[in-house]
């Protein structure tokens, strides 16, 4: 995908569409944080070609935008489930 002009609403959805598929792959290898897939890509070969159609049909700053976006969404979700279960009960 180019980084000239903004991408039409196509584009958009199937960047969106790539990026589920990716990272739907990399939830079932319980994997958070795609970066680990560039430092050690055994780890989820499985999810190569999906990872490598990601990067391809989105802008590179989106994918970061996503990468990062993905790994704070999962800890804020692990951080709230803690906290819920350290909160004592009021039975």
């Amino acid at each position: 995908m180019t980084e000239h002009k903004p991408p039409s609403r196509e584009e958009r959805k199937r960047c969106w569409f790539l990026r589920d598929q990716y990272f739907g792959c990399l939830d079932r290898l319980n994997i958070i944080d795609p970066s680990i897939v560039d430092k050690d890509p055994s780890q989820a070969s499985s999810c190569l070609e999906l990872k490598k159609s990601y990067e391809e049909g989105c802008m590179a700053s989106w994918v970061e935008y996503f990468n990062k976006r993905r790994v704070l969404d999962l800890r804020q979700k692990q951080y709230l489930a803690m906290s819920e279960q350290q909160q004592p009960s009021n039975k």
